[in-house]
């Protein structure tokens, strides 16, 4: 019921809304919850597994019950909690889990079958006839799961990803929140203030005190004023931070419009439903406030039982009282406000029951001193109470309950990055570990302080710290006048007692449950939680697991410390996955990534493929070109006799810098890096810890401590994680710096007769052969524009690669491709740039595929006999020096006529084709234009040794059987004279 005179929402216009089909009337600034207890409606959902009735718990994020679907069609939006949601005219809402309707749900005769379903049932009861479990057990059991349904139409809603920087990111709004935020702003620094309810404030929402005189609201609405006039603070509403990870990065999901009509945030609307934001911050300050948790005693899940402090709230903030009758009940001091509160207000409160025996006297109220609730009754809404004392127990006739067992502070962030809470005896509650998190600062309320004077003191304290850790100075203002009455509590968990006493209120998980678990010897939090489903609903237990893990540590015979705590894991509140891939509907989960060169490519009428994590132009094909293989063979020709470009971005491209970078090259290599000269570039191999090649590639020495590692596309992951291993296992004593800079540059090989002609008049410099000779490298300016320069090629010609900042990729590749076309060449694509590489011999991972070492190569000549390298002595076993081995050769069709294919078989002629005579597989091939045949690459076993024989290939899958010549791998220009002209 309404309050007169009573909320921050009091005088607003009304707003017409429904549930579960029926019109009601709120106010503008409630929550549908708010509205639905303002209009008498306290049944809202049913349970997971009994499918129990349920009523509003709490009065935000950690809201078990209040679970709703929003919408219909593509919009339908289920799991949506009544507590958060805005209302907005016309908001259509229903209760879930729940058939024909809530009031009269079927499947609540599970609960009548509770003594066989408790904790770890359908481990012991689907084991048999195992013929059952697909045909009957699975399907009922997949039908019966989950809460909200979507409705299987197409989403409609739009969804956005965002990036922020900050200098400090202050989570939370509450009193230590807005003092750290008003004192880092206050010293110069970029603020991000993150709040995840609709409006700023936290607690001093909630809560008739006064703040330096005046009413908590009134000082709230005051520093955020103070805020919005800064141009160094971003205030963002709506802003659930959901998850701590490395380098100061932080995910959050921001409701930009579920307080709006669902046409407001259709993709025809430039308004996105949810953002989902990566906040990079050098520091912050964690002030998200504290959970109550609630007691468990016999049926303490009926509608009408809430927290205290959920009860206080809806009074204070909604002028809405959940009851007409309020009881309460309670361990601490805290609670004792609430019943304040509402007497205050005109709400009969028939009495305050608490279980310690020193409990303050009530202030308009009767309090039973050393009493418990043992039990409740009423089926879909609280009607009467037991309570148990010392003179026995008696029936308190009550319409709303309101239990606090106490606060638990809001650790959750702390533990993102796996760090444990500290058990605190006194406030009987975890607290976070400092440093927790690299740059964090807790205060307030999720540090253990719950008082506001204290909240405010440590607020800004934390401000002070969390900067300094930045180098950035400022100064703590003495902390505003407020309440700081100590914080009293004496644990209490579970009522003794027969019965069902509900922890976990959406997964139903009772203390007999856990008490179950124990017997079975779950002991351990992670097994128990596991065992009984306990947290693992969509509240992630923020209500339930500390009070669970006191009962499992009471079953087992240990204190809360030794029990543990289960593992808090990202997000701290559900997350659409809509939201996560902003930008990638209607696509598959993988990512898309493109090159600058994309749009450029595709109005050339490039045919892109997917080559790892990239799409790549494969050809550019001409007017009059009807297959792939006339593009291809033209671009080579293009190549060979005047210019070409390519785009060659997606190799993987490494920044090493330090005083021993060439140590860490040397190692990494088989070859030698550490005598390579300033400006120059050098080819090398690198070799697995058993010896075997893992990729091959180009580094290119930029200054005296600084290069540039060139991989290939297809192990750049893979050698970033093996520099990262050397470097923090082998030889973290060495000084050496590196990043991966893929995305950064955009590069491009420009590859001809003509390629110096081109690049000479598109760059600053002079370039000749004397300034740039073949495998040179340096800095040069392209259009203004700082770039880098390397002569090498990939196809055997006269080449460069040229690399600018990826900001200029695309109107770069446009000015090459144009400038290239006007001397008779143009761009290609991966087709030809295989074609070219194959008739150069020069191997991809098509050859280095994990079974083959640089004997097999042909490069045992670059394992330097000088020096050690990773994977150099398990190389040097004597059965990988083999002359049998397999080793790397050159193929052509003894009938020029004739086609090969990759992946073939090799035989020789007269053997039968049988696994037994296998001598080898083909792993490139192409048809050469320069050569008019097809050619190919292969392993072969004593392979060097047959030049000139003749071998079959064979494959079965193609229908090819043919005779092949055993030739060098280097089919064109084998003295290399063209690449170094």
């Amino acid at each position: 019921m309404r309050v007169a005179g009573k909320g921050l929402v009091s005088g607003n216009r009304t707003v017409n809304f429904f549930f579960n089909g029926k019109a009601y009337m709120g106010l503008e600034g409630d929550t549908l919850a708010s509205a639905l207890l303002a209009n008498g409606v306290h049944l809202v959902g049913r349970s997971f597994k009994y499918h129990r009735p349920r009523g509003i718990l709490t009065a935000g994020s950690e809201e078990p019950n209040a679970l709703v679907t929003v919408g219909q069609g593509g919009g339908t939006d289920p799991n949506i909690r009544a507590t958060q949601q805005e209302l907005f005219e016309g908001l259509a809402a229903k209760s879930q889990n729940c058939w024909p309707s809530v009031e009269r749900d079927v499947m609540a005769v599970n609960d009548l079958a509770a003594p066989f379903l408790g904790a770890g049932f359908y481990y012991k009861t689907f084991m048999w006839p195992a013929p059952l479990w697909e045909k009957l057990y699975e399907p009922i059991i997949r039908r019966a799961a989950g809460l909200g349904a979507l409705s299987g139409a197409a989403n409609k809603d739009a969804y956005e990803k965002a990036f922020a920087f900050c200098d400090l990111l202050v989570i939370g709004s509450g009193p230590a929140g807005l003092m750290a935020a008003l004192t880092a702003a206050r010293a110069g620094a970029d603020v991000i203030l993150a709040e995840e309810d609709s409006r700023m404030g936290g607690r001093l929402l909630a809560e008739v005190e006064e703040i330096d005189g005046k009413p908590a609201h009134v000082w709230v609405a005051e520093a955020l004023a103070e805020l919005e006039g800064m141009e160094n603070v971003r205030l963002m509403t709506r802003t659930a931070i959901t998850g701590a990870y490395d380098q100061g990065t932080y995910s959050a999901l921001e409701r930009v419009s579920h307080h709006l009509p669902p046409s407001q945030s259709l993709k025809t609307v430039n308004r996105p439903r949810e953002c989902f934001w990566r906040i990079a911050a050098k520091a912050s300050v964690l002030a998200a406030g504290a959970i109550e948790r609630p007691i468990a005693f016999r049926n303490n899940d009926r509608p009408g039982i809430m927290t205290a402090g959920a009860v206080r709230a809806y009074l204070n903030r909604w002028g809405v009282a959940p009851g007409e009758r309020v009881t309460v009940f309670a361990n601490n001091d805290d609670a004792h406000r609430t019943a304040r509160d509402l007497v205050a207000a005109g709400v009969h409160v028939a009495a305050l029951i608490d279980s310690r025996h020193d409990a303050p006297d009530g202030e308009g109220f009767p309090v039973i001193k050393g009493a418990v609730v043992c039990d409740s009754a009423g089926r879909q809404r609280l009607e009467s109470i037991t309570v148990r004392s010392v003179n026995g127990e008696e029936k308190i006739q009550t319409d709303c309950l309101a239990m606090s067992g106490g606060w638990n502070p809001s650790v959750h962030l702390t533990c993102h990055m796996n760090a444990r809470p500290q058990w605190n005896r006194e406030l009987a509650a975890f607290l976070p570990t400092p440093g927790a998190v690299p740059g964090m600062v807790v205060a307030g309320a999720a540090n253990g302080s719950f008082s506001t004077a204290g909240a405010l003191r440590e607020g800004a304290e934390a401000a002070v710290q969390a900067l300094a850790q930045i180098g950035t100075k400022a100064e703590a203002a003495a902390a505003p006048v407020a309440e700081d009455a100590p914080y009293r509590i004496t644990p209490l968990w579970a009522v003794p007692g027969k019965g069902r006493a509900w922890l976990d209120f959406q997964n139903d998980v009772t203390v007999k449950d856990v008490n179950q678990a124990a017997k079975e010897n779950f002991r351990s939090v992670e097994h128990m939680k596991r065992y009984t489903t306990q947290g693992m609903a969509t509240d992630q237990g923020k209500n339930s697991n500390v009070a669970a893990l006191a009962v499992l540590a009471d079953a087992t015979g240990r204190s809360i410390p030794e029990t543990g705590v289960t593992t808090f894991r990202p997000p701290f509140v559900p997350t659409s996955i809509a939201a996560m891939a902003a930008g990638a509907e209607d696509h598959g989960f993988k990512p898309q990534r493109y090159l600058t060169s994309h749009p450029a490519g595709l109005e050339r009428g490039a045919h892109n493929i997917e080559v790892g994590l990239w799409y790549r132009a494969s050809y550019y094909p001409k007017p009059g070109e009807s297959t792939w293989k006339q593009s291809c063979d033209r671009e080579v020709m293009m190549v060979r006799n005047a210019v070409g470009v390519c785009d060659v971005s997606t190799l993987g491209k490494i920044d090493i810098k330090g005083p021993d970078a060439a140590k860490l090259l040397d190692l990494v290599y088989s070859n030698t890096f550490s005598t390579l000269k300033l400006g120059r570039v050098r080819y090398g191999l690198m070799l697995r810890d058993d010896g075997f090649v893992m990729d091959d590639g180009t580094t290119a020495r930029l200054g005296q401590d600084h290069y540039v590692m060139t991989t290939t596309t297809a192990a750049a992951g893979q050698v970033m994680a093996h520099l990262e291993y050397l470097t923090q296992v082998v030889r973290p004593d060495w000084d050496v710096r590196f990043t991966s800079v893929t995305d950064q540059w955009a590069q491009f090989s420009v590859a001809g007769p003509k390629a110096r002609d081109l690049i000479d008049g598109l760059v600053d410099e002079d370039i000749n052969g004397e300034t740039f000779p073949f495998m040179a490298c340096g800095a040069v300016t392209v259009k203004g524009v700082a770039g880098r320069l390397f002569r090498i090629s990939f196809s055997g010609e006269h080449a460069y690669e040229i690399a600018v900042p990826a900001r200029y990729g695309e109107a770069l590749f446009r000015l090459l491709a144009a400038r290239a076309e006007e001397m008779g060449g143009g761009p290609y694509g991966l087709e030809a740039l295989n074609v070219l590489r194959i008739e150069k011999g020069f191997i991809t991972h098509a050859e280095i595929n994990g079974t083959v070492n640089a004997f097999d190569l042909g490069m045992q000549g670059m394992v330097s006999a000088k020096k050690d390298c990773w994977g150099k002595a398990l190389s040097e076993r004597e059965g990988l020096m083999d002359e049998e081995r397999m080793r790397l050769v050159g193929l052509k069709p003894v009938d020029h006529a004739k086609e090969i294919s990759g992946g073939a078989h090799l035989f020789d002629p007269e053997a039968t084709v049988e696994r037994v005579n296998d001598l080898g597989y083909v792993t490139s091939v192409g048809f050469s234009p320069t050569l008019g045949h097809m050619i190919g690459l292969a392993m072969l076993s004593a392979g060097p040794d047959r030049m000139g024989d003749t071998i079959r290939l064979v494959d079965h899958t193609r229908g090819i059987d043919t005779l092949c010549e055993v030739v060098n791998p280097v089919f064109f220009d084998p003295e290399g004279g063209r690449v170094r002209g």
